[in-house]
């Protein structure tokens, strides 16, 4: 495989080559969860701001996930962007505290068929967001949909629900503290039955074990469940036990147990991630199975990719599921067995058929030389997997969109060009591949190095018949007029939509419309792709305590420029896309100008959401 790298190229050059291909045999797409009335995309479900589409089905069954309670906003000086693995931008997220109520954001919602409206789903005990917040509904449980099957059986994760013990400290106000029996656990649920919870094989730690003070601590583990296949074969990860120093932590919190120091609260505020995202007590992670059979769950765990020979902790996952039961994700290992060569890689898993037992392989990613670290995100029936490798490329860290065929593990993976004849430096992401042979995920748009880069959802053919050497697509190419943003006037002449919102105090604002896809995230058998868009939004007024403002007509007020018009800014929602007609056209209409555009805040507040990618992954990497 070449690595050699195209020269830097210009907005100029990248636009030219966005207008060639226009000229293009992939489908032309349309967005199909647009309400035409108010122009808005149905992708998230009340009272949240954002909203993701992680999955669709056969059956054109979508899940998702909402994130982000109205009342929540972004700061002007924030120049986070979202993390990979939390999909939270630093400004938005809740820092837990046992001394404060723990308060869920993110809400777990389905979208079927037709209508595509996403349509709030409880797990777990959940109630739907409410605004203003109902204080005798307020949701303590995180939940996350990650994937569904064509019999509608669904997968993902969920947090326990808030438990109380009364305070005994120094401060006069405080009442409780605040803790919970786990952090993550997966889950599957059929329907609207209640869901089952996948139990990792540790939960529990023994205290001065096989002494007179032996006690069994609850810490919960943690597990996911991150795909399902259509035999039922969920895959997904699993705590296995935990670190000796974690060990020694919670010893010290038992060892120190009193009213004003309770071991629970102790344990609890060791197991709260901090603002990295990271948690004092580390588990052994390794990649599960777990065959759903009417209600009853059989688990089989996944062989690492090493031989374990000390008390590191060491992790592996289950990302991806093929019918076969063959299984993508990543494990740690030590590369051609070399034990000075240890890292964290992109494998599959498959099943012997005479014994029933899996088998660890490794993908070779020492062709593309000098790879930091690589993952496999899913594997299609025809043994095809997709993910993406980490390394340096023209002096900075890239992920790059690699396929591997397992059929034939001795073939090298495969770097696909992407808008060029040879690999660029744009970061790419293949997140889901079908048995067409598409994969979908996201690419970076710009060759900014020192700034971060707009994103953008693409579509891959693998080589076929028709397309020799295979064919990249920005989803932003194939998408039809309407889908942009556009609306043809009485000369049949394109231009932006004008959407109409009416503020607190009556009055009646314009603004331009606009939709771009930034990541894709799931494709069926029949080419219909959900995934995430961001869509241009009027910004709300917001009080110096961070309360919407409502005017006396009960409607919000908006942020208005020096013009009186509304401030803009971009929000994540999901999308659906499919298919347009056979005589539907890829829209080239390019805008003469922005000069009379509604004004954008370039504040991180929001223009950093064009940046902010991927935009909602799941904990894949336990930090």
């Amino acid at each position: 495989m070449k690595f050699k790298l195209d020269k830097t190229l210009s907005l100029v050059a990248v636009g030219v080559i966005s207008v060639l291909q226009g000229v293009h045999a992939a489908p032309v797409y349309e967005i199909i969860n647009i309400d035409l009335d108010t122009y808005d995309l149905n992708g998230t479900i009340a009272n949240t701001r954002n909203g993701y589409g992680m999955a669709v089905n056969s059956n054109n069954e979508a899940v998702g996930v909402a994130k982000g309670k109205k009342k929540l906003t972004v700061s002007e000086e924030d120049d986070g962007v979202i993390d990979i693995e939390d999909g939270v931008a630093d400004s938005e997220t809740i820092t837990y505290s046992v001394n404060l109520p723990i308060i869920a954001n993110n809400f777990t919602f389905n979208s079927i068929g037709n209508a595509w409206i996403p349509t709030f789903e409880s797990v777990n005990g959940t109630t739907a967001p409410t605004f203003p917040e109902d204080e005798d509904t307020v949701n303590s449980v995180d939940t996350f949909f990650y994937g569904i099957n064509d019999s509608g059986l669904k997968v993902g994760a969920m947090t326990s629900a808030e438990k109380t013990v009364p305070y005994d400290g120094s401060s006069e106000t405080q009442e409780f503290w605040y803790y919970r029996d786990y952090e993550q656990r997966g889950f599957v649920k059929q329907g609207s039955d209640a869901e089952i919870e996948l139990l990792p094989p540790f939960t529990d730690y023994v205290y001065k074990e096989g002494e007179a003070e032996e006690q069994t601590i609850s810490l919960g583990g943690i597990s996911s469940g991150t795909a399902v296949n259509q035999n039922g074969l969920i895959t997904g990860y699993a705590s296995t036990d935990i670190s000796e120093n974690s060990g020694n932590i919670i010893d010290s919190c038992v060892d120190n147990n009193s009213e004003t120091a309770p071991q629970d609260i102790c344990i609890q505020a060791k197991q709260f991630p901090n603002q990295y995202g990271i948690s004092d007590i580390k588990y052994q992670i390794r990649g599960y199975v777990w065959q759903y059979d009417a209600g009853v769950l059989t688990p089989t765990m996944l062989p690492l990719g090493l031989e374990v020979t000390n008390d590191s902790v060491y992790s592996a996952q289950g990302l991806g599921i093929n019918n076969e039961g063959s299984v993508a994700g990543r494990s740690y290992v030590y590369r051609d067995n070399n034990k000075d060569r240890l890292y964290y890689d992109a494998a599959y898993w498959t099943k012997d058929a005479a014994t029933g037992e899996y088998k660890y392989n490794w993908v070779d990613v020492d062709e593309a030389r000098d790879v930091y670290s690589s993952i496999a995100y899913d594997i299609n029936d025809n043994g095809i997997l997709v993910g993406s490798y980490n390394k340096y490329i023209n002096g900075y860290r890239r992920d790059k969109f690699f396929y591997f065929d397992t059929k034939n593990p001795e073939t090298p993976l495969v770097t696909p060009n992407d808008f060029y004849n040879n690999i660029s430096d744009l970061s790419s992401r293949g997140r889901d591949i079908n048995n067409q042979g598409q994969v979908v995920g996201y690419i970076e748009t710009t060759h900014d190095k020192e700034k971060p880069r707009p994103k953008a959802g693409f579509l891959y053919q693998l080589p076929n018949s028709e397309f020799p050497d295979g064919e990249f697509k920005n989803l932003n190419d194939l998408l039809t007029c309407e889908s942009k943003g556009y609306e043809q006037n009485a000369e049949g002449n394109w231009q932006r939509n004008e959407v109409e919102v009416t503020d607190g105090d009556g009055k009646t604002l314009t603004y331009k419309s606009d939709i771009l896809i930034v990541e894709a995230n799931s494709i069926n058998e029949d080419g219909t792709i959900v995934g995430t868009a961001f869509i241009r939004k009027p910004s709300y007024k917001f009080d110096d305590d961070g309360n919407l403002v409502i005017g006396d007509d009960g409607l919000p007020f908006f942020q208005l420029n020096g013009n009186g018009e509304p401030v803009t800014s971009y929000l994540p929602r999901m999308v659906v896309l499919q298919p347009a007609g056979a005589t539907a056209e890829a829209c080239t209409v390019v805008d003469e100008d922005d000069k009379d555009e509604n004004y954008v805040r370039k504040g991180a507040a929001s223009f950093a959401w064009l940046f902010a990618l991927p935009l909602l992954w799941f904990r894949r990497r336990m930090k």
